[in-house]
C-alpha cells in the first residue's frame, strides 16, 4: 500500500454482508446489530480464506441495542424479521443486506431538498433513511450533539478494538467512511439527489460541505483508534452516475478534504468506486487517495487492469479487477485459478497490486473458491527481491 516491495502479492477481499450471514453460522442480526457478532464474523473468514487484511465496514453498535427489540422470528425465505419496540421492522432476506421499514410498512423519510436548509441540519436526526443508509442502523444512539455527526460515539470505535484483540493485530485492518458524495445521495435517495445537483449546485455545495465535516470526524476517529488504512466507500461516483466534470465538481474536493485528514494522521486512505471509472482514474488520483479499490472488469466497469497500472500504477496501489459475478459461474479450480493468475501476472510487477475480487464478494460465492486465492499468491505472485 505505500509502494513498497513486499514478500507476495497481498490478497484481501470485501465480502458482502450477505456472505457473513452464509457462512459464519452466526445469527444475521447479530452480525448486523452488535459489535461483538460482527467482529466475530469478520475474524473468521479473514482467518478461513487466509486474507491478510480485514475490512470493518460497519460503525459499532450500542451495547444494549438489541434491547429495543420486541419480536425476533424468522421469515419464510429463511431470513429473520426484527420489530422494534416503536413499530419499526428490520427485515434480513437470508443473503443479502437487512432493509429497514416505518411501522405503517413505508420506507423511512429522506430529506425534501427544496426545504432543507443548510445550516440547520439538525433534521437529519429524524430522518431514518439517510441514517440507516449511511450507518445502517435505525438512530444513533447517545449523540452529543444534533446534526451531521461531528462528534464520534465511543460505541462506534467498539468493533475495530475487537477485531484488534482478536487478530493481536496481525493482519492489516481497514475502516471505512463514506464518500461526503454518497451521504448526499442517501440524503435525498438515488434520483432525486441527482436531479438537485442539476438543480441548484450552490446549495449542494453547502450540504456537501456540511457532510464532509462528518465524514472527516468518523474517518479520524478510527485513523486515531489505530486501524492502518482508512477506505473511503465512494460507489455512486463512476459512470453513468456522474460524468467527470460531476465528479470533479462535486466529489473531487470534498473526498480530498477526507483523503488529507487521514494523511495527516500518518494513516494510509483509499478509495472504492464501482461501476465504469476507466476515464477518471486521473481524477480520483487528484483527491490525495493513495490507492484505488474494485477496478470493475468489462461489463461491470470498464477498467483493464493493464491500463490502470500504465495510467495510475506509479501513483498509487491498485486493488481489485476479478470478476466476482462471472466467478459465480466458475465450477473448477482451474477456471478460478486461471482468472486470479492473469492479475497477478498483470498487476504484481513493480508492487503496488493487491488481489482482490473487483467489488464485494458476492453472498452466494463458494467458499472454495477464495480459498485458492492466498495459497496461489503465495506461488506465484512472490518478489525475486523478498527472495533474495
Amino acid at each position: 500500500m505505500r509502494h513498497e516491495i513486499p514478500d507476495r502479492v497481498p490478497v484481501m477481499c470485501q465480502l458482502a454482508l450477505g456472505h457473513y450471514f452464509l457462512n459464519t453460522g452466526i445469527p444475521p442480526h447479530r452480525i448486523w446489530f452488535t459489535s461483538e457478532g460482527f467482529a466475530e464474523a469478520l475474524v473468521m473468514l479473514q482467518r478461513r480464506y487466509r486474507f491478510d487484511g480485514i475490512l470493518i465496514n460497519l460503525p459499532g453498535r450500542p451495547p444494549d441495542l438489541l434491547d429495543e427489540v420486541a419480536s425476533l422470528t424468522r421469515t419464510p425465505e429463511g431470513g429473520e424479521r426484527l420489530v422494534w419496540r416503536n413499530g419499526e421492522v428490520t427485515i434480513f432476506p437470508p443473503d443479502d443486506n437487512p432493509y429497514h421499514l416505518m411501522p405503517d410498512g413505508s420506507k423511512p423519510p429522506r430529506a425534501d431538498f427544496a426545504t432543507l436548509d443548510a445550516d440547520r441540519l439538525e433534521v437529519l436526526d429524524d430522518l431514518v433513511g439517510y441514517t440507516w443508509g449511511v450507518y445502517h442502523i435505525p438512530h444513533i444512539a447517545g449523540k452529543a450533539r444534533r446534526g451531521p455527526l461531528t462528534e464520534i460515539p465511543d460505541y462506534f470505535l467498539r468493533t475495530i478494538d475487537l477485531v484488534l484483540e482478536l487478530t493481536h493485530h496481525e493482519v492489516s485492518i481497514h475502516g471505512e467512511v463514506f464518500s461526503p458524495f454518497t451521504h448526499f445521495m442517501e440524503l435525498f435517495g438515488y434520483e432525486n439527489a441527482l436531479v438537485n445537483l442539476l438543480m441548484d449546485p450552490d446549495k449542494a455545495h453547502a450540504l456537501l460541505d456540511r457532510l464532509t465535516e462528518a465524514v472527516v470526524a468518523w474517518a479520524v476517529a478510527q485513523a486515531r483508534r489505530g486501524v492502518d488504512a482508512v477506505l473511503i466507500s465512494s460507489a455512486f461516483a463512476g459512470g453513468p452516475f456522474v460524468n467527470r466534470q460531476m465528479y470533479r465538481e462535486f466529489v473531487l474536493p470534498y473526498e480530498r478534504r477526507v483523503a488529507e485528514a487521514v494523511k495527516r494522521e500518518g494513516v494510509i486512505v483509499y478509495t472504492h468506486t464501482c461501476g465504469s471509472i476507466g476515464d477518471r482514474l486521473d481524477l480520483m488520483v487528484e483527491t490525495g487517495t493513495q490507492g484505488i479499490d474494485t477496478l470493475d472488469p468489462p461489463p461491470l466497469g470498464n477498467v483493464h487492469l493493464a491500463d490502470a497500472k500504465r495510467q495510475v500504477g506509479d501513483r498509487v496501489f491498485i486493488k481489485g479487477n476479478m470478476n466476482a459475478v462471472e466467478m459465480l459461474t466458475y465450477t473448477t479450480p482451474e477456471q478460478v485459478i486461471a482468472h486470479a493468475s492473469e492479475r497477478i501476472r498483470i498487476g504484481a510487477p513493480g508492487g503496488g497490486y493487491i488481489l482482490s475480487t473487483a467489488c464485494s464478494v458476492s453472498p452466494r460465492m463458494e467458499p472454495w473458491k477464495l480459498e485458492l486465492l492466498t495459497p496461489l499468491a503465495e506461488e506465484i505472485g512472490r518478489y525475486a527481491r523478498a527472495a533474495k
